[in-house]
């Protein structure tokens, strides 16, 4: 009895399930919170923080996250872009979520950009890193790969591969790779 009506109420789910529209799972889905969980290498920084819920971003937790991934070099706080933080959430949903997210760079200013690009071949002079949208991340114990291709499968930005610094590039610029 309990197999039969089981396969009853599953049934009817599905079946519900196909006479809804499209717009209004994605609607349900974009109502979901999503959430980070962050740590910044250099300054040993972590957080975890919901910063989308209730269809909006949440203001304050856009600042704490602005903050652990402020310039650790000059200390400067710039505003990280959100869509830069959903492009995160869904790249760690890929990944089995609740995964912690290494920060190897977040923000970084003008100055620290430069003296950057002084020092390597490998730092753009405009980076998006100085606009708050684009991050250095790895997560231990996961292959590297992996996260680069999470990234690249969703198709929403830049993604740059650097297996000997043991980091992915994530931007919210234009889809290329490297």
């Amino acid at each position: 009895m309990t197999d039969r009506r089981h396969f009853l109420k599953t049934s009817a789910a599905l079946a519900l399930g196909q006479c809804l529209p499209a717009a209004a799972w994605a609607g349900a889905s974009a109502r979901q919170p999503k959430s980070l969980r962050l740590y910044h290498t250099h300054t040993g920084e972590a957080l975890d923080r919901v910063f989308w819920t209730d269809g909006r971003y949440v203001p304050a937790a856009l600042a704490e996250i602005s903050r652990l991934l402020r310039d650790h070099r000059t200390n400067e706080v710039a505003p990280i872009a959100p869509g830069l933080l959903s492009l995160l959430e869904r790249i760690a949903s890929l990944l089995g979520g609740g995964v912690v997210l290494h920060v190897i760079s977040g923000y970084r200013s003008p100055h620290t950009n430069q003296m950057l690009v002084e020092q390597s071949d490998g730092v753009a002079k405009r980076s998006l890193h100085m606009e708050g949208r684009a991050i250095d991340i790895r997560i231990p114990g996961r292959e590297l790969a992996d996260l680069r291709n999470a990234a690249l499968s969703l198709r929403s930005g830049g993604v740059g591969f650097y297996p000997r610094s043991q980091f992915v590039h994530v931007d919210t610029g234009r889809v290329r790779s490297w």
